[in-house]
This record gives structure tokens, sequence and C-alpha cells, in this order.
């Protein structure tokens, strides 16, 4: 079970780090005009942009932007995108381990080994949690930077969302979580079976 739990979560994270669907942005179009409003928005993922039905075109490097001189708000939101882009990666490096290592230990009974890939699947879905909370802190905070420097009037037609690509985050995080103490429990009672039954207790004392 841990290690269908395992893979399920390596599955759900490498999805939604290759997808374009974690940001979604619908511009309201005058006269309600479906087909504009399709034309107006956009759909982005962790390292490209895709607007309208033209083709999808790569995010600014917020580590080459670095050095470039600009507002403390957006030198925040590069901070904040920078976040994503290292964390991210990060815990799927993780879980790619943490399963490899999960695998070695369940077919080795061996307590160290599933105590140690337990805790890694914890870090791995504490790491994902934290990318996915970082994530969606620089979109609302991008959109209030935008809203700020083109007028509040203009952000009132922009809808925001966020699609599936969050979801298999999410569900990546959870079938972390859930692999992890999975594989503490699978620890506790191979521990518990190696020590033996306990002593019977209630013996009858000589008179």
């Amino acid at each position: 079970m841990a290690r269908l739990g395992a893979l399920l979560s390596l599955a759900l994270l490498a999805a939604a780090v290759a997808s374009d669907y974690w940001y979604l942005l619908e511009v309201a179009a005058a006269g309600n005009r479906t087909g504009l409003t399709g034309l107006l928005s956009s759909h982005s993922g962790l390292w490209r942009i895709c607007e309208g039905q033209s083709s999808c075109i790569p995010l600014t490097d917020p580590f080459a932007s670095e050095s470039l001189d600009v507002p403390t708000s957006v030198q925040h939101l590069l901070s904040l995108h920078r976040a994503v882009m290292v964390v991210l990666p990060l815990s799927l490096v993780l879980v790619v381990c943490g399963w490899i290592c999960g695998l070695l230990s369940s077919l080795a009974q061996s307590v160290p080994l599933l105590l140690f890939s337990g805790c890694y699947f914890l870090l791995g879905g504490a790491l994902t949690l934290a990318g996915v909370s970082i994530h969606l802190r620089y979109s609302h905070l991008a959109l209030a930077e935008a809203a700020r420097r083109h007028g509040a009037q203009h952000a009132q037609d922009v809808h925001i969302g966020f699609g599936w690509s969050v979801a298999l985050a999410w569900g990546s995080c959870v079938s972390e979580a859930l692999s992890g103490s999975l594989l503490l429990a699978a620890a506790r009672a191979l521990s518990l079976s190696a020590a033996g039954p306990p002593p019977l207790c209630g013996h009858l004392s000589p008179r």
C-alpha cells in the first residue's frame, strides 16, 4: 500500500510540475463576447504562460532578474517565484529518492530503513505543501501588483483561478503524507514482531 501511494505521489507531482494549469486568468471582454474573452484569457505553469489561442512562451527567468533595477514589490514577487521553482522540483527529487528507499526498505524488511523512508516522505510532503502555499501567495500578490500598476478599474474585469495542476500537487502532498505514515506504521509493526510476544502476566505465586 505504501509503495502504491509513493508511486501515485510521484506521478501526481511530476504531472503537476510539468503542466501549465497552475494559474488561470480570464479577462471579461466588453459586451461579454466569448471569442474575445478567450483571446484575452491565459493559463500558466511554473515555466511558461499560454495566452489565448497562441503558443506558449517561457516565463521570465527570476534568477536572471536579480540584478535588474525594479521596485521592491517586484523583487519580492521574483523571490517568491524563485522559491517555487526551487522547492517544487526539489520535492519531486525527494519523492523519487523516497520511493526507491521505500521499495528497498519494504523488500529488506529493515526497521531503520522503513523509519528513514517514512520520515523522508513526510519531509517531501512538507516541501510540496510549502511550494504550493508559496505559489498561491505569489499568484495573489502578482494580481495585486498588476491592479496597483494598471488601476483597480481594470482589475475588476480580471478573474483568477487555480487549475488542475494545483489539485494534482495537493493530491501528491496528501499521498506523500499517507505513504510516510504507512511506512512508519510498518516500521512500528515490524519492530514489535521482532521483539517477540510480551511476557505473560499474572503468574500464580507459590503458596
